[in-house]
């Protein structure tokens, strides 16, 4: 299994993975849309996207990763946000998280940031499991709150 950091020439490697994880967390697939936004964000810098692939084949995405840059006034440092990690079904109990997972730790050391935070579903236990054995500790010092934004 090789990790390679995404370009736009893997659009449609990626695309229907990236619709198959926003299935996952119960959105509606817009594949096209999906696809713009990825475009989007690779062309402007503003994720680094993480792609597993096995050694011998360039056709088979085995999952991905998505990061995007924040930063902490406190610390004076850049903030990773793992926002989205996804792996084929026929891929899962191969450690494809894992890789990943080390590849975005690795870059995160490189741009000197001070932590990594990822967020999933209370009810994700697996997912919980992963992170906890990646080094990631649950945060009890910060009570995180969303304020939604609606279009009206």
């Amino acid at each position: 299994m090789r990790i390679i950091k995404a370009t736009l020439e893997h659009l449609d490697l990626l695309t229907p993975m990236f619709v198959k994880y926003r299935e996952f967390y119960g959105q509606l697939p817009y594949p096209d849309s999906s696809r713009n936004f990825l475009e989007k964000r690779l062309k402007r810098d503003e994720s680094v996207i993480y792609l597993a692939l096995p050694d011998d084949d360039d056709t088979k995405l085995l999952g991905f990763c998505q990061l995007y840059p924040s930063y902490s006034s406190l610390s004076l440092k850049r903030v990773w946000i793992l926002n989205d990690i996804y792996v084929a079904e026929d891929s899962r109990r191969m450690l494809v998280a894992d890789h990943l997972m080390r590849e975005a730790k690795k870059m995160a050391k490189d741009t000197n940031a001070v932590r990594m935070r990822v967020s999933t579903s209370i009810d994700n236990a697996v997912a919980h499991k992963t992170y906890e054995s990646m080094g990631f500790r649950e945060d009890n010092e910060f009570k995180s709150y969303i304020l939604p934004i609606s279009q009206d």
